[in-house]
């Protein structure tokens, strides 16, 4: 698979990096039968091992918020700040819609999604965005756009459990959240 920066609808952009699936919450789920169905429902997440000679490119912190600091390990209540950044080609290389902020609408599947609403909403393309809580930390990413029950809503998988799943039954040994190398700055 290719990163690339700068797509639109009309253009892939540049690539700017390589790399390789190396953990499918999906392919996990399926190869041991998965019954949870909050699991089922909300564990949506996937890893890619960069290429070795892409990987001086990559940096963990979250475009212009920064961090995360940690991980969210009690979830998000109702009204709670989160932020985010997405990069839809959908946006048309318009980069001042990319960070988000929003509220959290709570936790929904046992803890496994919390639905947020953000200024501009997640669209397709974001899918797989990350979101921080109000103190820096790594709450999640971006899985869905709701319809309903809570129209134009954003569910957020919950990286610990998704990131406890992962520990459990994906293989890699050592599997752990990496932090920003930037300061966290809510600045919005």
């Amino acid at each position: 698979m290719t990163f690339g920066r700068g797509g639109s609808l009309v253009s892939d952009g540049t690539e700017v990096g390589q790399g390789t699936l190396a953990y499918s919450s999906w392919l996990a789920m399926q190869n041991r039968n998965e019954t949870n169905e909050d699991a089922c429902a909300y564990n949506d997440s996937a890893l890619v091992k960069v290429d070795a000679a892409d990987a001086s490119l990559v940096n963990p912190s979250i475009p212009f918020w920064g961090g995360p600091v940690g991980i969210n390990t009690d979830g998000t209540g109702a009204g709670e700040r989160v932020y985010s950044f997405g990069n839809s080609i959908l946006r048309g290389g318009v980069e001042e819609l990319s960070p988000k902020t929003g509220v959290s609408v709570g936790t929904e599947g046992n803890g496994w999604s919390h639905p947020v609403y953000t200024v501009s909403p997640g669209v397709p393309g974001d899918s797989g965005s990350a979101f921080l809580d109000a103190e820096g930390n790594a709450l999640g990413t971006l899985s869905t756009l709701a319809i309903a029950p809570l129209a134009g809503s954003n569910g957020v998988g919950d990286l610990n459990r998704e990131l406890s799943y992962a520990q459990q039954f994906g293989g890699i040994a050592g599997l752990q959240l990496v932090p920003g190398t930037e300061p966290f700055e809510p600045v919005l």
